[in-house]
Formats: structure tokens, sequence, C-alpha cells
């Protein structure tokens, strides 16, 4: 017998060219290809740290008075017209009581983050909450769809002024004038924004409660609130991500709305709402007072909806690798 030599081309394993890929450096390499997305996180991550260091870098307290440098422009302007001895000590200019711009952006680009965060996260929890428990559970499906259809039926912006108008003197009386407004706004935007995340979660657990893992699980008797969070949970982490990112930029639009409005924190308590609503009557005048605070809102829910659509695209094993 002689040895049978295999041909060239014979049916052989491939030897990989580098190491296994995991899903982590797929999500990666996903997210990356999105430049959208990388300009959103990089803003946010900006935005984030400007609000939080920025008062131990900056030295102005935003509520100090200086009526005799009141009406500074800023240094592009000051640059401009030759008087930029004075404004380069305020960059951003001052107010008509003299107040610094820029230390008043920085403590209300806190308290608007701070609002936006906490309120995103209380209307995550009862969304994927009501979701997971109206897909999984049959019977109180019914009930909790439409009790969610009820409160998307709702005018949003009425009901939060009313809300505001009956607590925000209780709050005020028991917590102090900022704390209490902040549970307050806190809560109202979070009690009325979790819907959409509860519509998009029980979506997913319908179509995955009838997935083969589950029903092995409830073969061998798995309890289904045991099922709910080793099984389940995991598989829908991608929609409530990307429902985060839009909760987070609705939060913050909601509270600036407040403020200018006039019905959120406390006239001396600075928002970039509040800000923007005390910049409108000199806007003619001023109108970098008004743009400041503008472009800081509109450029953070902007970051906050690019970073939204490429943590979808990277988190979709069915788009990822388009």
């Amino acid at each position: 017998m002689t040895d049978v030599v295999p041909r060239q081309g014979a049916l052989t394993d491939p030897v990989p060219e580098g190491p296994p890929s995991s899903q982590m450096r797929d999500i990666w390499h996903q997210f990356r290809k999105h430049r959208g997305a990388l300009f959103g996180g990089g803003f946010l991550i900006f935005i984030t740290l400007f609000v939080l260091v920025g008062p131990y870098v900056w030295p102005f307290d935003p509520q100090q008075l200086d009526i005799r440098n009141k009406d500074l422009r800023p240094i592009y302007v000051a640059l401009w017209d030759g008087d930029a001895k004075v404004a380069w000590i305020h960059p951003f200019g001052t107010d008509n009581l003299g107040r610094d711009i820029m230390a008043n952006m920085i403590s209300g680009g806190r308290a608007s983050m701070a609002v936006g965060w906490t309120a995103m996260l209380l209307s995550l929890i009862i969304g994927t909450a009501i979701g997971v428990i109206s897909g999984y559970f049959k019977a109180l499906d019914g009930f909790l769809m439409r009790f969610t259809d009820l409160v998307l039926s709702l005018p949003i912006l009425p009901l939060l002024l009313v809300a505001v108008t009956l607590f925000r003197q209780p709050l005020r009386a028991n917590f102090g004038p900022e704390t209490g407004m902040f549970i307050l706004i806190v809560t109202v935007i979070g009690l009325t924004s979790w819907m959409n995340t509860a519509r998009i979660v029980r979506g997913e657990i319908l179509a995955l409660k009838e997935r083969e893992f589950v029903l092995a699980a409830r073969s061998i008797g798995t309890k289904p609130f045991t099922i709910i969070r080793r099984h389940l949970l995991p598989n829908v982490v991608s929609p409530i991500m990307v429902s985060a990112t839009l909760g987070l930029a609705t939060a913050i639009i909601t509270e600036s709305a407040l403020s200018f409005l006039g019905v959120g924190f406390p006239s001396d308590f600075p928002t970039w709402g509040k800000i923007l609503s005390d910049s409108v009557p000199r806007m003619a005048e001023f109108p970098e007072r008004v743009m400041l605070p503008g472009l800081a809102i509109s450029l953070t829910v902007l970051s906050v909806n690019y970073l939204g659509d490429g943590l979808r695209d990277a988190l979709d094993p069915r788009i990822r690798g388009r």
C-alpha cells in the first residue's frame, strides 16, 4: 500500500491570520465607522468635563455682581472693537448685572446635565420594567399597553406645567428651593417620558420569549423572573441603550423649556434654559447671549442623537458589518 498524498487545495481548515475577533471589538469597529457618533460621543464627553471640571478651573462665582463691568461683549467681539483688555478676563462677556456669562454657562450646564441624566435613568427604569412585564406576562399586556397609550395621548407640556404649579411650593418648603425643584423636575420628566422605551422593550420581549433558549429554560422549570433576568434582559440591552440616549436628549430639552417659561429652578439659579430666557429681552442688542446657551443646548442634543444612531448600528447584529 502506498501512502495517499493529499492534493494541493484539498479541504483543509484555513489558518487564521490573526487573533479571534470578540463581540466588543466588532461593536467598536462598527461604531467608529459612524462619524456622527464619534462626534457625538466626543462632544458629550467634552461638555460633561466642561461642566464638571469647569468650576475648579474657572474662578468666578456665577452669582457675583460687578456693576462696573456689566454688559461686556465676548472676546471675539471685544477684539473687533478694540476692548480686549477687559474681555480677556470675561471671554464670554458679562450680563446686565456684571455676572460672568462663562461661569453661568458652566453652572447652568451642571444643572441641565444633572436633570437630563437623572430623569433619563428614571424613565429608563420605568419603561424597561413596564415593557418587560407587558411583553412576558400576557395577562398584563392589555392593561399596561392601554395605560401606555393613555399616557402617550396626554399633552405633555401642559401636564408638566400643571404638575410644577401644584407641587412646587410643598417640595420647596421640605427640601429647599434648588433641591425641591430638582426633585420635582426630574420626577415629572421621568414619569412623562418612559412610554417609547416601554413599547420598544415590549416588542423585543415578544420576539425573544418564543426563542428556543427561552422555551428550553421554561421546560426545565425556570421561574419567570429568573428567565427575565438571565435570558431576556441581556438581549434587550441594545434598544435600551439607544432609548437611553434619546431619553437624555428629551430630558435636556424639556428642562430647558420649563426654565425658559419661568417655571423651573429659582430665578437666581442658572440653567441653560434660564440663561436663554434672561437674554431674550435684549436679544437685538446682545445676540451672542442668546446664541451661547442656544448652541450649548442644540449641540448637546445633536451629539446625543448622533451617539444613539451609532450605538444602534453597532449593537444591532443585523446591521453590524454592513
